[in-house]
């Protein structure tokens, strides 16, 4: 087992990438349901809880059937970040994440995300005014570095270990690299292997299937990884690489009816936690990627979001169902794309 302080989890742990408007709890909710072991919310500003603005307010939001769950914020001022910190902590998630690894342009004008990356000791204050505001396990997700000369992720770990973190989460590239490239896991085992570091290490970078799961754990020996893009559209990729490092088989590719189930899921939740209206409207974005690769569907996709009452959705569901009957996915490594270029940041 992997433990996060107080937080138990199975050995080799898969956990879900927090990704701004994608990682809401209806998302999360079926990457739980379909082997997630831990989730992260979209990453909040700590200005924005500060202020106790309405979106920021929302994204505290957790359904009790997706725990463990970890909220995370982002932010460059120690004096806010901190009072989000104490903010979050009233809202009783299982632990606090620290995003220091964002690298839009928005956010790291700010000071903060990856644009933390450039001043390790104002990192490592900020990271000591959050544990010292909370009762919580706080951990990190950072990058490499900034750029190619300064990957410095093997001090950054020590030292944010040294202030309180419970885990490290570690995307395997740069900030200047974005989501281009590949991602470097040499470094990742470094600092996994580095007798002063105790706490878990997660790998996060470029997993797009159960085969390459297993070979990165095998050949980096990180305590769990960590999946965002591939999740995208395929909550079953949790599940399909459980099954693979236990048996070394691959399952099946999830069915046209299991890919409706999950549509109709998170559907529900969605209506469930927005409401009806702003429920379906937010899941618009989702119809195709849990349906892509089925033919001719066009026409179908511009019914989907069309209805503004759920049962209408569900009902054009059923006859996607029906009409495509019989039809089987193919089963191939997920297509990893930069997801910010899709999502309202």
């Amino acid at each position: 087992m992997v433990k996060i302080d107080n937080i138990v989890l199975p050995d080799f742990p898969l956990l879900l990438a927090p990704m701004e408007d994608v990682s809401d709890p209806p998302f999360r909710v079926v990457c739980r349901e379909n082997g997630a072991d831990l989730m992260y919310t979209e990453f909040i500003s700590s200005e924005g809880l500060v202020k106790d603005t309405e979106k920021c307010r929302r994204k505290l939001a957790i359904f009790d059937e997706e725990r463990p769950v970890g909220v995370q914020i982002f932010g460059g001022d120690e004096d806010k970040l901190s009072m989000a910190a104490r903010i979050v902590d009233m809202t009783q998630p299982d632990l606090l994440d620290i995003n220091f690894g964002c690298p839009i342009k928005g956010i790291v004008a700010k000071g903060a995300g990856s644009g933390v990356l450039k001043d390790i000791d104002l990192m490592v204050r900020l990271t000591k005014a959050c544990v010292n505001a909370t009762n919580l396990p706080v951990t990190v997700k950072t990058r490499l570095g900034w750029d190619e000369d300064t990957k410095n992720i093997e001090e950054v770990a020590e030292r944010l270990q040294d202030v309180g973190i419970k885990a490290l989460a570690i995307h395997g590239r740069t900030r200047t690299q974005m989501y281009k490239g590949v991602a470097d896991w040499e470094l990742i085992a470094k600092v996994k292997n580095n007798p002063r570091i105790h706490i878990p290490i997660f790998g996060n970078g470029d997993i797009d299937s159960p085969q390459k799961a297993l070979e990165y754990k095998h050949r980096y020996g990180v305590d769990g990884i960590m999946i965002g893009r591939a999740a995208i559209g395929y909550p079953w990729i949790f599940r399909e690489v459980k099954h693979y490092i236990q048996t070394g088989e691959l399952l099946p590719a999830p069915t046209l009816q299991e890919r409706i189930d999950v549509c109709k899921r998170q559907l529900e939740k969605s209506v469930q936690w927005r409401g009806e209206g702003p429920g379906i409207f937010s899941m618009r974005k989702h119809y195709f990627s849990y349906l892509k690769g089925l033919p001719d569907f066009k026409g179908f996709r511009s019914r989907l979001v069309t209805p503004v009452e759920s049962a209408a959705v569900v009902d054009v569901l059923d006859e996607i169902g029906r009409v495509y009957a019989g039809f089987e996915f193919e089963h191939k490594p997920i297509q990893l794309v930069n997801y910010h270029e899709n999502c309202a940041l």
